[in-house]
């Protein structure tokens, strides 16, 4: 049972990774699904990115990948050791050092998956594939092994030496040192050739994925061998007799490894690679072996007829130089080759590509900044921002000749003489806003807090029937601030006599200068003055 194509046991063995907080181990599991694709490019990503940590345990990443190849499900096996090509390839070098160094290799001579045929082929979609796979398995296992086994003999990884005339490892290295690199390349690229499929073996996005990373790796081998051989040529005829038997080995065993070559660029070609990033491969002709053959007869002291007349050795002269030419178009269309990113799965994309979408999303941000302009810019949007933005250093000029208003700050001189013309008393009931003269135009404030103080006392009913008002009032009101004498007896009754003076009551005779002094009686009831 799969969900989004990933089968429960990949989602269980993720989630128990997260639970015991083991990352390495949760992006090693994700690369490694039972899924039938290549691995995910972000997880492959990211465990090139944990080989350049310094904390990232390289052991125990390389540990964890060879764990995952002794699985039973070919799919994991077969994507475990495609991950850790990815990281041989991409990954930093102290990966290849550790699995060149450690006795961990992987054992899978004998590996074979018999789950789907055991299930009638129901296991996964193509019926016999995993009984299929193994043997590409069992192959591109001792590939890798002998990629490890090659940078423990030689300290340096053939994939990623320089090449080429000027600059090139194997082209600028001594005879002796040269006779015993080439051995050691040729077992590595008898390793590869080994994997010998066919288009019609490339039915899965697995397998094509390990074929595209042993098509780069093959390119990268080649130009190098190649540019041993063209080194080998130039100095067999200054070597020894057994260093003479030993480059003529070399080169008969390179003449064979050329054709298997270019039979696994014609399977490159079948699937689906241009064949204009196929490099070609130009032979030596055939009479450069004759006379490598003759030099060394000589050397040993047999007996070729015309070995050592001048006529002789000027044609062995003309056939190395014609053989190097012809090796040095090679050397040169697969080192173009090589040096080209397209096969690379690191980028992810083509670089035109890539370089075509930096230059939209280029575009779209000029775009994007010319219509959000800066807040202090001239323009509508500028304008609109600067009278809503109250973090600007400077007053907008829509409001530069307006005085600024300061609640907290002391009173300017016209506000002080508006508030001297009206007591404190006045708006002591109507509770009005103690900053109003602040903000009234400058010039007519005083006016203004004058009539809007008239206007609020016209209409505040305390204010005319209070004792405090400043304003002129009646006489009437002034002489009985409250309310006449008739009006107060209607409502309340006025029984008493007014010149009763010695009941022992107070009386308010009205006349007085406060409404409030009124005769107060003593004890022995006489009127206290």
């Amino acid at each position: 049972m799969t969900m989004a194509g990933q089968t429960i046991n990949d989602r269980l063995l993720a989630a128990r990774h997260s639970l015991a907080g083991q990352g390495l181990a949760k992006s090693v599991c994700k690369a490694t699904t039972e899924e039938c694709i290549g691995p995910k490019k972000k997880h492959l990503d990211y465990l090139v990115h944990c080989t350049n940590e310094p904390n990232v345990s390289i052991p125990h990443l390389a540990n964890l990948l060879i764990e995952r190849s002794q699985n039973a499900n070919w799919v994991v096996v077969y994507k475990s050791l495609i991950t850790t090509h990815h990281l041989m390839a991409y990954g930093n070098e102290r990966f290849m050092q550790y699995l060149a160094s450690s006795n961990s290799t992987f054992n899978l001579s004998s590996f074979l998956d018999k789950g789907t045929v055991q299930d009638g082929g129901m296991g996964v979609p193509g019926g016999r594939m995993g009984y299929d796979m193994s043997p590409f398995i069992r192959r591109y296992a001792k590939y890798l092994n002998e990629k490890s086994l090659s940078y423990r003999a030689m300290a340096f990884d053939f994939c990623k030496v320089k090449r080429g005339k000027e600059e090139g490892s194997l082209r600028s290295m001594n005879a002796e040192k040269l006779l015993k690199t080439l051995p050691v390349l040729q077992a590595q690229l008898d390793a590869l050739l080994e994997f010998d499929c066919q288009s019609n073996d490339l039915s899965n996005g697995v397998i094509n994925m390990s074929f595209m990373l042993l098509f780069r790796d093959l390119i990268r081998l080649f130009a190098c061998y190649n540019d041993g051989i063209i080194n080998l040529l130039e100095k067999y005829f200054d070597m020894n007799k057994k260093h003479a038997r030993d480059a003529l080995d070399l080169y008969k065993k390179f003449l064979v490894r050329m054709d298997r070559v270019g039979e696994f660029l014609k399977v490159a070609e079948n699937v689906g690679i241009d064949k204009g990033d196929i490099p070609d491969l130009t032979k030596a002709p055939s009479s450069l072996l004759d006379a490598l053959e003759q030099h060394l007869a000589t050397l040993e002291g047999r007996k070729v007829s015309a070995a050592n007349t001048p006529t002789q050795s000027s044609s062995n002269q003309r056939n190395v130089k014609s053989a190097v030419s012809a090796l040095s178009s090679t050397s040169s269309a697969f080192g173009t080759a090589a040096a080209s990113s397209k096969f690379d799965t690191t980028n992810g994309i083509d670089e035109q590509l890539k370089a075509q979408v930096l230059a939209e999303e280029e575009a779209a941000m000029n775009q994007y900044k010319s219509k959000v302009s800066s807040p202090t810019s001239s323009g509508a949007t500028g304008a609109s921002a600067a009278l809503t933005n109250p973090f600007l250093s400077s007053p907008p000029a829509a409001q530069a000749g307006q005085p600024i208003v300061d609640l907290f700050g002391a009173a300017s001189a016209q506000p002080a003489a508006a508030a001297a013309a009206t007591k404190a008393s006045d708006d002591l009931l109507q509770l009005g806003n103690p900053f109003a003269d602040m903000f009234d135009a400058s010039g007519g404030g005083a006016a203004a807090v004058g009539a809007t103080g008239a206007a609020l006392n016209a209409n505040n009913l305390w204010m005319h029937n209070n004792g405090f008002n400043g304003a002129s009032v009646s006489s009437a009101a002034a002489t009985n601030a409250f309310v006449s004498d008739s009006n107060f007896s209607s409502v309340f009754g006025n029984t008493e006599p007014a010149g009763n003076a010695g009941d022992g009551t107070a009386k308010y005779d009205g006349a007085g200068s406060s409404p409030f002094d009124w005769g107060a009686t003593d004890d022995d009831g006489g009127a206290a003055q």
